[in-house]
């Protein structure tokens, strides 16, 4: 996922790249999808202009001249290929994926990654309605946090959307207007539990947020969305994943998988000063939980969440999940990923408790710092507000 939806304050630094004509040909080229093929030219141009002064200086010609030229000619075929098999679609037919079913929840979750290139082929029949269906499950007033309605409308038609290419399906999550943060929190909870789900049948699937056109998505939608009533949070794509990846977004994807660790995101202590020891008893006793969180997806992998795991007479009494931005969407929207991923882990360890936002009395006498800050508590089920 990407951040900063329109309907966020544009900040004045935003509001002057937009009125640069530099800006406005990327934008260009970002919603025409052309932007994924653009690096590759800049570099073969650097190529040729390095190989054309290795040239005039007349020294060292294998490193500044010979090198060069193979390497803009190696990208140029590169992207000749691109724009062959991704843009436009010339390609053998690619195989279906495998379901993941023999994965425990753990290793699903784990083996989930966002897709950036997806087949031409639209899902089954059987595989769009149960996305469909866990979409529906997912978002019910009695499955959610918040009591203002959260829905997913389902789009099958290709939206302006980047970085991914050849998304044909899409769910497109959609709050109220008025703003209420565990609605957002909910989008990304009850979305989540659906791309774990699909993950598990052999399904890619991609978080867009910033990255998806608006006016795009108001359009495909027509009368399923009322810009009085509605907002638009996110979109969601699913299909197959593709083999064919333009070079740019492989890179991409390569600097994205790193992650913090896990001492850097749970704590042991409300302050945040003490880093959790996930080895140490009891906190050992959630075991892969903690992992799960750590690689769940967030708007440019920023990782905005925080946990706090606090324990008493050697048993856990509550974990706080936090926020460590300000961001009002996509921080909410990865915390909401985070409850998802930590339900799915305890589910498969037998680990029963239910989320409850505690008020700040319940929550005990720690000075609690301005950021992170809180938004929600987990709590064992056999753990009262009171613990």
């Amino acid at each position: 996922m990407n951040e900063t939806p329109p309907q966020e304050t544009r900040t004045p630094n935003e509001a002057w790249f937009e009125t640069r004509w530099w800006w406005r040909v990327k934008m260009w080229l970002q919603w025409t999808s052309w932007l994924q093929y653009l690096p590759n030219l800049v570099v073969l141009l650097l190529l040729l202009v390095l190989a054309g002064i290795g040239a005039l200086v007349g020294c060292w010609p294998v490193l500044l001249v010979d090198l060069p030229l193979v390497l803009a000619v190696l990208l140029f075929f590169n992207l000749i290929f691109d724009v062959v098999t991704v843009r436009y679609g010339f390609h053998p037919e690619e195989p279906l994926p495998t379901s993941l079913e023999h994965l425990d929840a753990f290793e699903l979750m784990r083996a989930r990654v966002s897709c950036r290139s997806f087949q031409k082929r639209l899902m089954s029949e059987e595989h769009r309605q149960m996305v469909l269906s866990l979409a529906e499950q997912n978002s019910k007033p009695e499955n959610c946090l918040s009591p203002h309605p959260i829905r997913f409308e389902y789009v099958d038609n290709p939206l302006v959307v980047w970085p991914a290419v050849g998304t044909h399906e899409f769910l497109v999550a959609i709050a109220p207007r008025a703003y209420d943060e565990m609605a957002v929190v909910d989008v990304g909870r009850s979305l989540q539990k659906v791309v774990i789900e699909a993950t598990r049948q052999g399904l890619a699937t991609c978080w867009i947020g910033p990255g998806a056109d608006h006016k795009s998505i108001i359009k495909h939608l027509g009368a399923r969305f009322d810009p009085e009533k509605d907002h638009i949070i996110c979109v969601c794509g699913f299909g197959y994943r593709s083999r064919y990846i333009p070079l740019a977004i492989r890179f991409i994807q390569k600097t994205q998988r790193h992650r913090l660790d896990v001492q850097e995101l749970f704590f042991a202590d409300a302050g945040f000063a003490k880093p959790l020891n996930t080895n140490a008893r009891p906190y050992r006793d959630f075991g892969r939980c903690y992992e799960v969180c750590q690689w769940s997806p967030s708007s440019y992998n920023a990782q905005p969440t925080r946990g706090v795991v606090l324990a008493e007479n050697a048993r856990i009494q509550r974990v706080d999940f936090c926020a460590a931005t300000h961001s009002r969407y996509y921080a909410m929207v990865a915390l909401g990923i985070w409850l998802a991923n930590w339900e799915c882990g305890c589910e498969a360890l037998g680990k029963v408790g239910r989320f409850e936002q505690l008020a700040p009395e319940m929550r005990g006498k720690e000075p609690f710092p301005d950021l992170p800050r809180y938004v929600i508590s987990w709590l064992p089920e056999e753990t009262g507000p009171s613990g």
